[in-house]
Parts: C-alpha cells; sequence; structure tokens
C-alpha cells in the first residue's frame, strides 16, 4: 500500500453556509414524520387494516409476513426495524464515505432517494398499512445514511476550536426549519375544519411536505459544499480498507475502558429520550385521545423550547458541573413518565403542561452529553469519536420502540408502554452515575474542568 500526498481545500463561508442549510432542509423530515405525524395516522391505516377504525371496536392482529402483530404495535415495530437496519448500514456508508473522492454526489443520491420514499407516502391510503412501514423503514434508513454523510463534513469545514460553534449553529438553524415546516402544518390543522380537510388528510399531505421541504432545500444546501481527498488513500482505495481502520479506532476506544462505559450510559438513556420524543404523538392520539389540533401546537412548542431548556440546564452545570446536571435531568425524565401515566384522556391542558416539562429538559440533557462526551476524547480525533458516537446513537434507539410495542401488545395499555420506558433513565443514571469522570477525563490525557 502507498499514501498519497493530497491537498484538501479551504472552506469557505459559502460552504459553511451550505452546510448549515442542510440541517434545516433535513430536520422536517424528523420533525414532522417520525416525530409528529406519520405515528398517528400510520397507525390509524393498520387499525382499518385490522377492521378497527372506529373507537370502541376491538382491532384483530395483523399478520404482516405471518407474523402477529396489534395495529397499535405497527408503528413502533417498524420504527425499530428500521433503527435496527441502520447498525447495519451507517458504518458501511460511513467507511465509504470517509474515503470517497464523491463524497458530495453520495449525499445528494442518498438525499434524493431518502426525500423520494417520503413524498412516496402520498400513496398510503385506505389499508396500505405494509406500503406505509415499508416507507418508513426505507426512508428513516436513508436519512440515518444521509446524516452520516452529512456528520462527516463538519471537521473538514471548520478548525477544532471552533467546531463545537460550527455545529450549533447547524443544529440551531435545523431547529428552525423543521420547527418553520411544522408552524406551517399547524396551521393546516388548525384551519382543517373550516376548509373541509379531514384529519387524516391534513397528515398524509404534512407528511409529503416533509419530503419535498427536504429535497428542495437541500439542493441549494448540497451546491456549495465541495469534495475532498479521503483522509488517507490508498492505490485500490478499497471500502475494505476504511474497516480496518474503523477496527482500529474501536479497540482504542476498548482500551479507554471509562470512555466506553460513558458512552454506553449514554446509549442507554439517550434511547429513552429518543423514544419519548418519537412516539409521544401515539400515546397522545391513542391513550389520551388528543386531537390534531391540541397535539401539534404542543409539540412545536417542544421545539423551541428546547433551546431555552439546554440554556437553564446550561446555567445549572455552571453552578454543580455538567456531570450532576445530567444525572438530574434524567431524574426529571423519570418524573415526566410517572406525570404521563396519569394524566387523563382528553385533558389538553395537562399535555401541555407536559410538553413545556419535556421540552425544558430536552435541549439540555443532549447539549450537556455531547459535550461531557467531548472532555472523553484524545485530542486530534474527535472526529474518529464522534463518528462512533452519531453512529452508536442511531444503532441502539430501536430497543426504546421495541420496549414500547412489546408492553402494548401484552397488556393492551398505552400507559403501561410509556412508564415502561423509565427503565431507560434509571439503568441509565445509574450508569453514568458508577462512571468516575475525573480519572476518566485523565484517562483521555485532558485537563479535568473545576466542576464535574
Amino acid at each position: 500500500m502507498t499514501t498519497e500526498t493530497v491537498t484538501e481545500p479551504v472552506s469557505t463561508p459559502r460552504e459553511r453556509r451550505g452546510w448549515y442549510f442542510y440541517d434545516w432542509a433535513a430536520s422536517a423530515y424528523n420533525t414532522t414524520v417520525t416525530t409528529v405525524f406519520l405515528g398517528p395516522y400510520l397507525t390509524s391505516i393498520a387499525e382499518k387494516a385490522a377492521g378497527c377504525a372506529e373507537e370502541g371496536q376491538t382491532c384483530a392482529d395483523l399478520h404482516p409476513l405471518g407474523i402477529p402483530v396489534a395495529p397499535g404495535s405497527f408503528f413502533a415495530y417498524a420504527l425499530s426495524l428500521s433503527v435496527f437496519a441502520q447498525v447495519l448500514v451507517l458504518p458501511i456508508v460511513g467507511a465509504y464515505a470517509d474515503r470517497s473522492w464523491h463524497k458530495k454526489r453520495l449525499l445528494a443520491w442518498l438525499t434524493a432517494f431518502g426525500a423520494g420514499t417520503t413524498l412516496a407516502m402520498l400513496f398510503v391510503t385506505g389499508d396500505r398499512y405494509l406500503l406505509g412501514g415499508a416507507l418508513l423503514v426505507v426512508s428513516n434508513i436513508l436519512f440515518g445514511a444521509a446524516e452520516t454523510v452529512y456528520y462527516s463534513y463538519l471537521p473538514q469545514i471548520s478548525d477544532p476550536d471552533e467546531r463545537d460553534a460550527v455545529s450549533s449553529r447547524g443544529w440551531a438553524i435545523g431547529y428552525l426549519g423543521g420547527g418553520l415546516l411544522l408552524l406551517f402544518n399547524v396551521i393546516a390543522v388548525l384551519a382543517g375544519d373550516s376548509l373541509g380537510w379531514s384529519t387524516a388528510e391534513i397528515a398524509r399531505w404534512s407528511i409529503v411536505s416533509a419530503g419535498a421541504w427536504w429535497a428542495v432545500f437541500a439542493v441549494y444546501a448540497i451546491r456549495p459544499l465541495r469534495d475532498r481527498p479521503p483522509v488517507e488513500t490508498s492505490r485500490s482505495r478499497s471500502v475494505f480498507y476504511a474497516f480496518n481502520q474503523l477496527g482500529r479506532t474501536l479497540r482504542e476506544l476498548g482500551s479507554l475502558r471509562l470512555t466506553l462505559f460513558f458512552l454506553i450510559a449514554y446509549l442507554v438513556y439517550n434511547d429513552g429520550i429518543q423514544t419519548v420524543i418519537t412516539l409521544s404523538a401515539t400515546y397522545a392520539t391513542e391513550e389520551l385521545k388528543l386531537e390534531q389540533t391540541a397535539l401539534v401546537p404542543t409539540i412545536l412548542m417542544i421545539q423551541f423550547l428546547a433551546f431555552g431548556g439546554a440554556l437553564l440546564l446550561g446555567a445549572v452545570a455552571r453552578r454543580i458541573g455538567a456531570w450532576k446536571a445530567v444525572l438530574a435531568s434524567l431524574v426529571l425524565w423519570a418524573v415526566v413518565l410517572v406525570a404521563a401515566y396519569f394524566v387523563p384522556a382528553r385533558a389538553p391542558l395537562q399535555f401541555v403542561a407536559l410538553g413545556a416539562a419535556i421540552g425544558l429538559v430536552l435541549g439540555g440533557s443532549q447539549a450537556l452529553s455531547r459535550s461531557l462526551f467531548s472532555q472523553l476524547i484524545p485530542a486530534g480525533k474527535e472526529a474518529e469519536y464522534y463518528g462512533i458516537y452519531q453512529i452508536s446513537d442511531r444503532g441502539t434507539s430501536w430497543l426504546g420502540p421495541l420496549l414500547f410495542g412489546l408492553a402494548y401488545q401484552l397488556t393492551d395499555s398505552y400507559r403501561i408502554s410509556i412508564v415502561s420506558l423509565i427503565v431507560f433513565f434509571v439503568v441509565g443514571f445509574f450508569l453514568l452515575l458508577a462512571v468516575p469522570m475525573r480519572r476518566a477525563i485523565l484517562a483521555a490525557g485532558n485537563e479535568p474542568p473545576r466542576l464535574l
């Protein structure tokens, strides 16, 4: 093998703006599709296929591929399958992208197919639950793959000292983009009755709008991005060589056992966070019997309150340390789930209060977890370790939807399903509590902060 010397182009402000804008384009899928509209809509399609679309009717099991599935569990299972598949797909995409000379083209193709499958949900009508489930699985895999390539641009467009600021701007712009499209869809929901639109039709077109938003704005976002030579190139440029490098990084991570232990703790409690976010709409519509007019504005409120929550928990961290602040946030997450269990049906005000609590704790727990992990990374290897962080984040978040679906299948109760997610926060709390942070930071070769 021979190593080639390559010159990497310098990033420009225009390219950075394009990178920021891709988050604006893609976040609409995460917010509008998987968080708000597809869960309740696909569940209603599955119930129609099972012959229990009307309230009070007994639902028979569906049998996709001969497997008995309760209609109320179908969305959770399909979502779980899509994220489990990402465990296999994302490392392959990441390894290929790191050694590809045409990363921009790869991002464009993944975006095109991801947005295309989202647009195809226009045809999920009647009792076509299998089509809806298949499109969910494929589109979510493609969304995760595109995000993996998108994240890999970060170390190429920013120096280590400015990487946090660049990443934060992209995250912020993503919240704005996803929130703005959701706002448009909220207006459609509120105006639906006066215009004679059914809730199901609004939900279906809202899902389709996310695909269109993703596709159209991604054109302007991807155009300024530039291909760069791979960090390490060989004459064969084989994707298998990329796996060798990934293997070396994972072996090094194995030697940093406290960093690995923190990562495991994060994956456990973050799985609970992601599941609550994704399945809260299903819980609200199926168990609390809330209309979209109450649900969608609440989730929109959560979208923007997460900013305030990040600032609030950041202020707490300055007083007691980030480690203790994250532990406190996990306690608050558990309290939120217990409160959700006791929210009565058709009580929109209590649900709004619950949503406000989620918004305040959401942004801070994620932001502080990311900053804590940055202290456990050996200097000069930020991109490699954050790549594992992102892939692992996707790779385990199928457990929460699976537990939620199993709990419903066994108990026929969404209340039991939502409260069962406490296990992720309890286990995550004790795993994080067991990490000696000061020793872990020193083991990574970094200087511990004054407060932990």
